[in-house]
């Protein structure tokens, strides 16, 4: 046997000890159990990126509806409603994505997923509560949140249902945000306030400012009481809310003080230039 048949001898042998390898593994109890984990991580891998998604399309929509909020310190009173009307449009089909989110958790532990949706949850309670603030002068509860969260799902539509009748199927879901994506949404939106107030006395309404200061006290207020006891990122955000409460009080202070000798079209002006001061202070670039 010369060398170039032994070397093919030798591969066919591998070869074939190879493909008995294979036979003996795939009836192997172990590899078996081993499969039926890779398709439990693939399935719960392709959940994950689809929460992602969708929450991401939920974070997109929810600060179109927080932009188009901030138009009402440019409009008269009479053209706001509109406005509100269509924001709330806007946080509505935010709540049909909640719903898309609210299948896919079903039957599944919420929290083995709550990373990949949280961020787009406090991005919507924060819309939801700068709306409900602009309508009503007040903070939003989370019960009043996860009432509209319910959502009516039909496992296979029937056409001969009519539209006031529920499906054929069909079964109710609900989603509940948790405290802590609740107060983070809050947290955030504290920032939004102090914006609405640069807003407002860039306008020269002189009564908001006063009223986002005392509002803002009162969540400041709320907070404290959690200390270091609640979840890291809690902590992390109380200090740019903060921030936002000293502004606006450092707004308030010029309105109070130097209101009447400035024209009202300049005391954004004024704010702005103390507001970034403060932030080069503090060092904030």
């Amino acid at each position: 046997m010369n060398k170039r048949e032994g070397e093919g001898w030798s591969r066919r042998n591998a070869e074939a000890a190879q493909e008995r390898d294979v036979h003996a593994n795939s009836a192997s109890p172990v590899i078996a159990a081993f499969k039926v984990f890779q398709q439990e991580l693939d399935t719960r891998h392709d959940k994950h990126e689809r929460l992602v998604k969708i929450s991401r399309d939920v974070t997109i929509e929810s600060k179109r509806a927080i932009f188009l909020l901030h138009r009402v310190t440019s409009v008269p009173d009479a053209e706001r409603p509109p406005i509100l009307n269509e924001a709330e449009g806007k946080l509505e089909g935010v709540r049909q994505k909640i719903g898309q989110i609210a299948e896919e958790l079903r039957g599944e532990d919420i929290f083995q997923f709550h990373r990949a949706f949280t961020a787009g949850i406090q991005e919507y309670v924060e819309a939801v509560s700068f709306l409900h603030y602009i309508r009503h002068r007040g903070l939003i509860s989370l019960e009043e949140i996860n009432a509209r969260l319910v959502f009516m799902k039909a496992e296979n539509p029937d056409p001969k249902d009519s539209a006031e009748a529920a499906p054929s199927g069909a079964h109710v879901l609900t989603f509940q945000v948790t405290p802590a994506d609740y107060l983070l949404g809050v947290a955030d939106l504290t920032g939004e306030l102090m914006r609405l107030c640069i807003g407002s006395v860039g306008n020269g309404d002189i009564d908001t400012p006063f009223q986002l200061s005392q509002f803002l006290r009162q969540i400041h207020d709320g907070f404290s009481y959690i200390g270091n006891t609640g979840p890291y990122e809690v902590s992390k955000k109380l200090h740019t809310l903060r921030q936002s409460l000293g502004k606006v009080e450092d707004a308030c202070y010029a309105l109070r003080v130097r209101g009447s000798e400035i024209p009202k079209h300049m005391l954004a002006d004024v704010f702005c230039s103390r507001t970034a001061h403060l932030d080069t202070e503090e060092g904030v670039v």
